[in-house]
């Protein structure tokens, strides 16, 4: 009897292995479908009106779903079905982090997965050059596709809105469709694609499966909390000039300190601090530490060595080196923030619209050329303001949004649209909670409605009048609340009940 050549049998076993673990990824690969009722931030008492749209996920128990927070965002609907089925399975949102881009599912009814083996997470930093699979639904077909390339770069930066986290990139295929899939190496997942370039070819970004990981851990008590992180501006200390005013010696990295931003006023950093090290970690002159054979920046040890809301660092100040704790907040409170999957908050007086500014109002603003212009020239705190954290003086931006409805009481006024609101008869507006407090509790007369916008009118109104008005206003718009439910506490507050 002719035997087979051993080679030949270590290739036959290496393929059924191969084939094996494809076989039981596409199992815990899962398609989801949302129908989205987005916000309209120029009508904020308004949802947009309802759209699909579709991702991946894929499990990570029993029935737990991992995928992307943008492909559930604003969800009304979700749901999962298993790869070559036609089942839809009902789902629900269960945590969310939208500075990570994550989000688990849980299913209402898992019975139809029941023995799907979960996908497990890699633990380690991903080697460079790794060759890795993508699987994923992408928009142009309904079957599961796979997309094979290797890891090409792996840097710490941000994800979205503020928050920053471990990205590798990689040169496989990713499209529309693909979010939430996970990137397979030696059969765990090492990344969960959430971005590419939309004009560059084969290039994808993954979230690296240890941030995932960490995700999964701080959501273990039932709330989102986010990463410890280093808020404060910095800039490298490259330049001779500036290394010779800071008595840098020759050879010392690190990143100057160009303003602080972090949420304690008790921050022991100051301006021009240069930090030196983070706990044992030397940096470079541009920032950067080494990490196996990675050079990334010093925040990824952050997270990684805070403890009780603070980090070891090491400083250069006034000519000497010092060793202190530097608070690590997980979230830094903006002027504009992002709305992080809320609604935008808003009031409304008579033919008056107030709300509080958002991320993605002015983001979406300054996309267009003429809104652009338009805010420019009116100096609009809403550019300045856009990066600017909060203080108790000033804790949001409020502005008007929309036109003013058409009422008599805005005779012989211009129109007015995006103008920022400073004063209510000479009181600083410090929130849009602050303003409802105002209009409450106003016994004057008169309303005089002061802007921050260049060459801007003053509106002077009646009081009584709009507050008269404000019933029919909304009955002739449509508009079935007077305010979003957050602030209703604060305008019914002494509200005498009947």
């Amino acid at each position: 009897m002719q035997c087979k050549p051993i080679w030949f049998m270590c290739l036959f076993l290496f393929g059924f292995t191969a084939y094996a673990e494809e076989d039981f990824v596409k199992r815990a690969v899962m398609k989801i479908q949302t129908t989205h009722r987005y916000p309209d931030p120029f009508s904020p008492w308004n949802k947009s009106s309802p759209t699909e749209s579709s991702g991946t996920g894929f499990l990570i128990e029993s029935d737990r779903i991992l995928t992307n927070a943008h492909v559930v965002f604003y969800a009304s609907q979700i749901y999962v079905t298993p790869n070559q089925s036609d089942e839809k399975l009902e789902a629900s949102v269960e945590a969310i982090s939208y500075g990570l881009d994550l989000a688990v599912l849980k299913l209402q009814n898992a019975e139809s997965i029941r023995g799907t083996r979960p996908l497990t997470l890699d633990t380690e930093l991903t080697p460079l050059r790794t060759d890795v699979s993508v699987y994923g639904f992408p928009i142009g077909g309904n079957q599961i596709s796979i997309t094979k390339g290797i890891v090409s770069r792996i840097e710490y930066a941000e994800i979205h809105a503020n928050q920053l986290g471990l990205r590798t990139q990689i040169d496989a295929a990713t499209n529309p469709g693909n979010s939430g899939g996970p990137a397979i190496s030696n059969g765990k997942v090492v990344g969960v694609a959430f971005s590419g370039i939309r004009h560059a070819d084969n290039i994808g970004y993954l979230i690296h499966s240890t941030e995932v990981i960490g995700f999964l851990k701080d959501i273990e008590d039932g709330t989102c909390d986010g990463k410890p992180n280093f808020w404060d501006q910095f800039q490298p200390v490259e330049n001779p000039a500036l290394r010779s005013k800071l008595q840098l010696p020759k050879g010392m990295g690190g990143v100057m300190i160009s303003s602080v931003r972090g949420l304690t006023e008790e921050s022991p950093l100051v301006q021009g601090d240069v930090i030196t090290k983070i706990g044992p970690h030397a940096l470079d002159w541009q920032g950067n530490v080494k990490v196996n054979d990675l050079t990334l920046s010093f925040l990824y040890y952050v997270p990684l060595l805070a403890e009780n809301g603070s980090v070891p660092m090491t400083l250069w100040r006034e000519g000497r080196e010092i060793e202190l704790q530097c608070p690590t907040p997980n979230k830094v409170r903006l002027l504009v923030p992002d709305m992080e999957g809320d609604y935008p908050k808003y009031f409304i007086f008579g033919p008056l619209v107030f709300e509080a500014a958002t991320a993605q109002v002015v983001e979406s603003l300054i996309s267009d050329k003429d809104w652009l212009l338009y805010l420019a020239m009116r100096q609009s705190p809403l550019l300045s303001s856009l990066s600017k954290p909060s203080t108790p003086q000033l804790e949001e931006i409020v502005f008007i949004p929309a036109p003013l409805f058409s009422h008599r009481s805005t005779k012989g006024y211009r129109p007015i649209q995006l103008l920022v609101v400073r004063a209510i008869n000479d009181v600083k507006i410090r929130s849009l909670a602050h303003l409802v407090e105002i209009l409450r509790d106003c016994q004057d007369e008169f309303l005089e409605i002061q802007f921050a916008d260049y060459d801007s009118e003053r509106l002077i109104f009646n009081r009584q009048e709009l507050a008269d008005a404000t019933d029919e206003v909304l009955a002739d718009n449509g508009v079935r609340k007077q305010c979003s439910d957050v602030l209703l506490p604060v305008w019914n507050q002494g509200t005498p009940k009947e």
